[in-house]
């Protein structure tokens, strides 16, 4: 199971973990930036590892892991209440990779890839109740068009919402296999060469959806600025335009209160290298700042 942490090197050099500070990576995943932490802030430095995939949890915890590491299952939304119940309370540094793991997408089954045929799930948590299937199959072509718009900027939002009602007229769309195929025909064939895969927009929008991931990262950043002792930084990865520019808002905002200062001008981008060896990495940006 090999899932490679973005932008390392670069997470090293902003969050700049020393001896005995302590840490929280809000979106553990395999920990890949935790493990690198924590090779930092030894000997007696600690991080508050929080996952939301249970499964990704349970995977973990068969695993021998480093007794500094405080991993716990919930969302990076509740960030306060996690720290304070784990006794987290002078945080040096906080990480926030807002990426898939490649498990989740090549391994999970939960239909977060076009690639295969998996049933419409979606969920990162599965203990929220709405999936893409239920999405896909009940939500008006109003409700449909506007989300794959806003959420993934989809061209053809319409054409694609009015399909998809139509076919779930005949039979419920339940497999990723079947959403690609309808996706597929709704964009007029002068269209479907393109450099991204045609369905990465729908799939996108669903997934934030089904997640409320824009939401729980408003949630979240608030926290994060108090839950931070003072010169402690904050290290933020987006792969998509709407979180970077929730981030990108925020930081300037809070700069503007002299809350904090923004350590990156423009967002860091992977290096040709990088994206060469993880091209998954491309469209990760990171920005990062210091509490002041």
């Amino acid at each position: 199971m090999s899932h490679k942490p973005v932008l390392t090197k670069e997470v090293l050099e902003y969050l700049d973990p020393k001896s005995g500070e302590d840490f929280i990576d809000g979106t553990f995943g395999f920990g890949g930036h935790s493990a690198e932490l924590l090779g930092r802030n030894k000997p007696n430095g600690r991080v508050l590892g929080i996952e939301l995939d249970a499964e990704v949890v349970e995977i973990l915890r068969k695993k021998p892991l480093d007794e500094r590491l405080v991993l716990v299952q919930g969302s990076f939304a509740d960030l306060e209440k996690i720290a304070e119940e784990n006794n987290f309370h002078k945080i040096s540094g906080i990480l926030l990779d807002l990426g898939m793991s490649s498990w989740q997408i090549e391994e999970s089954g939960r239909g977060f890839s076009f690639q295969g045929d998996e049933p419409l799930d979606m969920r990162s948590d599965k203990g929220r109740e709405l999936t893409a299937e239920e999405i896909i199959n009940r939500w008006a072509e109003k409700e449909l068009t506007e989300i794959f718009n806003k959420y993934g900027g989809e061209r053809f939002a319409q054409r694609i919402a009015r399909a998809i009602c139509q076919e779930r007229k005949s039979e419920r769309i339940k497999t990723t296999r079947q959403l690609t195929e309808i996706i597929r025909k709704a964009i007029p064939a002068s269209q479907r060469h393109q450099k991204i895969h045609l369905a990465t927009r729908v799939f996108q929008a669903l997934r934030i959806v089904v997640n409320g991931e824009l939401e729980n990262l408003e949630r979240v950043l608030p926290q994060v600025l108090r839950l931070l002792e003072k010169g402690g930084r904050l290290a933020v990865i987006s792969f998509q335009s709407l979180e970077d520019k929730i981030v990108k808002n925020f930081f300037r905002e809070e700069a503007k209160k002299g809350g904090l200062k923004i350590l990156t001008e423009k967002p860091i981008v992977p290096g040709a290298e990088e994206v060469r060896d993880n091209p998954r990495s491309r469209s990760a940006k990171m920005r990062a700042a210091t509490k002041l």
